[in-house]
């Protein structure tokens, strides 16, 4: 099952508030990008970020999924509602992934 535009675009309007949040289409996903790093994406109309420790102690109760069949799981962010924890979220993430080469 492949995500739809418009869930793509209630999340892009949730993360509005992150400047340098930015997106590729793939294969029917989106991928989701904060200043250069990839820290997740929209898979079957679900929003799932990479498991850092900063993701991990923000969402403590957030349930591990597969974005594909033979992937690493990653945590479903289930709460869209709170753009200003978003906010904080998506930073602490890329804070935790390694610098682009």
């Amino acid at each position: 099952m492949s995500s739809h535009p418009e869930y793509l675009h209630f999340v892009l309007d949730q993360l509005s508030g992150v400047e340098g949040v930015t997106y590729r289409p793939m294969m029917g996903e989106y991928l989701l990008y904060y200043q250069g790093k990839l820290f997740g994406g929209i898979y079957d109309d679900r929003l799932l970020v990479k498991p850092t420790v900063s993701a991990r102690a923000l969402l403590p109760d957030a349930p591990l999924a597969l974005p594909y069949e033979g992937a690493k799981q990653m945590l479903l962010v289930e709460d869209l509602d709170d753009p200003v924890f978003l906010s904080s979220l998506i930073p602490a993430i890329a804070k935790d992934l390694p610098e682009k080469k």
